[in-house]
């Protein structure tokens, strides 16, 4: 039997192939992460929206509330004794309003970092989904490289590999 040599190259292209390899698996783990993260504060995000829609509500029915006693009590003569109940009840409602309109200023608030952390995630999550392709193409292309020893082939990987690894580190860094 006899001993085939092995070309040098080939030891490079096993080491770029397990790193290759590392960064894929990463990147599917960090990809999927901020998509999840990004789904639940989607999530989040709707029902502080859905919540800020139920107090508009509220304040609305208020404020045609509000509207009805007024011109209730204009209708009545000045010195009739239901004019203070009336404008009681006015006062009673007003404060109601500024309170849904205070406590619709801070749903909406909510809501709104909600939607930043959820854009932050998919400004993170997107680089991580490039790199998988172009790191599995690179894995693909170095296996055909040694496989068929072709180191034309792992010159080609290299690159595409290339790409993958800087979208791996955007993914982190954010910085494409």
């Amino acid at each position: 039997m006899s001993e085939e040599k092995k070309e040098p190259w080939l030891n490079g292209m096993s080491l770029a192939t397990v790193v290759l390899a590392v960064c894929a698996t990463l990147s599917t783990f960090k990809g999927g992460s901020f998509s999840t993260q990004g789904v639940v504060n989607q999530a989040l995000a709707s029902d502080q929206w859905a919540f800020y829609q139920a107090k508009s509500t509220k304040q609305h029915l208020f404020e045609a509330q509000v509207e009805q006693f007024r011109l209730q009590a204009m209708a009545l003569p000045p010195d009739n004794p239901a004019v203070p109940a009336y404008q009681q009840k006015i006062a009673e409602y007003q404060k109601e309003i500024e309170r849904y309109k205070q406590e619709k200023k801070d749903i909406e608030a909510k809501a709104r970092g909600f939607e930043a952390l959820r854009d932050e995630a998919k400004l993170h999550g997107r680089p991580f989904g490039l790199a998988v392709i172009f790191l599995q193409v690179a894995i693909l292309l170095n296996s055909v490289a040694g496989l068929v020893k072709a180191k034309r082939v792992w010159w080609t990987a290299i690159p595409i590999g290339l790409v993958g690894v800087a979208l791996f580190a955007d993914g982190f860094l954010g910085f494409l």
